[in-house]
């Protein structure tokens, strides 16, 4: 394992003293803007990643905790049904091996997008800081600044998506998005509107940017384009991944001139909010429109929901093992989706 410069070294380097080093990190009103930006900019040549949450971690490289980064804040940890049954597996493993379990908001990372130096250390502040034995990365952007950070610092990161890191536990959401455009391709849909969660604000747009999608949501969108054909596919965009949102893009699909036969979202949340809005305005799911999901979360089955069904709590213990487990060696696992037909999809009208 290659070593890391120290504060110390980075102080040495720029000539000033340590604590001028730590203020540019952490009380930047301390120094002068020229001051700061000499000192940031030659730390990053050096590849120091800031000043280590702990002296006492430092010597022993061991906290005893492992982070779970979120892309979203904080609050959907809670509220999402698919991550609080991915943080009940980790939770298991995490207990089993006697670790904490933290929870780091790193913001979403847009590819495409010009950030300033604040804008970036803010993204980066909280696993900067943490005492992490290691991280789990959850629709985490590869080339979000908070894996370089936690490459920096050493910390192992084992990840939902291809491209975070060297171990990653993963579903084939293309493929499994494939089948479930086939699906709908053989019950004859050939109007659909994809429904896609993304890092957008406000209310749902058509045409989203590929960059502002989620790396699992870019993949299920491209895999439901090739299972339907040559279907009149319009993507859209809903912003965050809520029953709400889901409710606003089905007033947009029940606006449309040319209404299409089928709807199918990127997350069982989504559909299940598009279920709702569909059925208050007389619209019956599997008969006037056919709508589909992903994930097969508990409340899809008693919604009657078509969906992809993803071992959820599995990869949550899996990503756990990876980490705090000596005796998992596996790098790469590839765990094993389903479709599951309901009554919300049937014969295009």
């Amino acid at each position: 394992m290659s070593s890391r410069p120290s504060l110390k070294a980075v102080a040495v380097a720029a000539g000033v003293s340590p604590a001028s080093v730590s203020n540019a990190y952490n009380r930047p009103e301390q120094l002068s803007a020229a001051a700061r930006e000499r000192i940031l900019d030659l730390a990053a040549q050096m590849g120091y990643a800031g000043p280590h949450p702990s002296a006492s971690s430092l010597r022993s490289r061991h906290s005893g905790s492992i982070g779970m980064l979120f892309a979203q804040d904080l609050t959907y940890a809670f509220d999402d049904p698919y991550c609080t049954v991915l943080m009940g597996g980790l939770a298991e493993i995490a207990m089993e091996a006697g670790a904490n379990l933290l929870l780091l908001q790193v913001g979403p990372h847009v590819v495409s997008q010009a950030y300033s130096r604040d804008e970036e250390l803010r993204l980066v502040q909280g696993a900067r800081r943490a005492a992490l034995d290691g991280a789990v990365a959850d629709g985490v952007h590869p080339a979000h600044p908070v894996l370089r950070v936690l490459a920096e610092r050493d910390v192992p990161v084992v990840s939902t998506a291809v491209g975070t890191g060297e171990r990653c536990v993963l579903i084939d959401d293309r493929g499994s998005a494939v089948e479930l455009g086939r699906h709908l391709r053989s019950l004859g849909h050939r109007r659909v509107v994809v429904v896609t969660d993304s890092m957008d604000e406000g209310d749902p747009s058509l045409a989203p940017a590929d960059t502002h999608l989620f790396p699992y949501a870019r993949l299920r969108v491209d895999g439901l384009r090739e299972g339907l054909g040559g279907a009149e596919v319009t993507v859209v965009s809903a912003g965050s991944n809520t029953q709400a949102s889901g409710r606003r893009v089905a007033d947009l699909v029940l606006a449309m001139t040319a209404r299409p036969t089928a709807v199918a979202a990127t997350s069982d949340t989504l559909a299940l909010g598009l279920l709702q809005r569909f059925r208050e305005a007389g619209l019956e799911p599997g008969t006037g429109i056919s709508v589909t999901g992903f994930d097969d979360v508990q409340q899809a089955g008693p919604a009657g929901l078509t969906t992809v069904r993803q071992p959820v709590r599995e990869k949550g213990r899996t990503l756990g093992r990876m980490l705090l487990d000596p005796s998992f060696t596996e790098t790469r696992v590839t765990l094993a989706t389903e479709l599951i037909i309901r009554t919300s999809t049937a014969p295009a009208p």
